[in-house]
């Protein structure tokens, strides 16, 4: 929210993205259950992050992209973003409920700090990269844009997906390894919002197609 100060966004429209971010685990869930033995495990990992991915993006489209507050070319990351931190809330909540309801509470509270570390910032990253491939791609065409959608939509699979195939027999300095990596995307991503304030800036509203 920092981030856009000047035309800072609607708090309902920040909670509609937030409760729609939260809205595509339900979603996602049933339609990877429903790939489980139709590929090998790496395959099935691949799988699992094209469907996550793919449904945020597309619950974006649906639900908050088209909306008329989303005027500026940093909306579409800041969006993105809620989106992101909606399905990552969710989905680091049903990963703690079973050391929760076991008692396990120290485990519950160690494995909420690792995804907040990890899991939550690559979702952060991964859909923020999409929010920053549109924006990009603000003052040009409808289908340009879409074309920018979906090469974001491509590397947030990527990010995803390596993500996943390093962190899954990782253990000790491998993990913190792996976690400096997604932390030096977010430092990148804080990088990447003050290109697009500039480019806001270098564009006259009628240039804009």
């Amino acid at each position: 929210m920092r981030e856009d100060q000047k035309k800072p966004e609607p708090y309902l429209l920040i909670l509609v993205s937030f409760i729609a971010g939260m809205a595509v685990v339900p979603l996602a869930l049933p339609l990877q259950e429903a790939v489980i033995g139709l590929y090998s495990d790496s395959n099935l990992m691949l799988m699992w992050v094209i469907i996550e991915e793919a449904l945020k993006y597309f619950v974006a489209l649906i639900v908050i992209l088209w909306n008329k507050a989303v005027d500026e070319p940093i909306d579409y990351v800041i969006y993105m973003i809620a989106i992101a931190l909606g399905f990552a809330t969710l989905e680091n909540t049903l990963f703690t409920l079973n050391p929760l309801s076991a008692g396990e509470y120290a485990t519950a509270a160690v494995t909420g700090s690792f995804r907040f570390l990890g899991a939550t910032l690559l979702h952060v990253l991964a859909s923020a990269t999409i929010g920053v491939m549109i924006a990009l791609a603000f003052y040009r065409s409808a289908t340009t844009k879409l074309i920018y959608g979906t090469l974001g939509l491509f590397i947030a699979i990527l990010l995803h997906a390596l993500f996943n195939f390093f962190i899954m027999d990782a253990t000790g300095e491998g993990i913190l390894i792996i976690f400096l990596f997604v932390w030096m995307g977010i430092i990148v991503l804080f990088l990447l919002f003050e290109k697009i304030k500039l480019l806001e800036s270098s564009q006259k509203p009628s240039s804009r197609k």
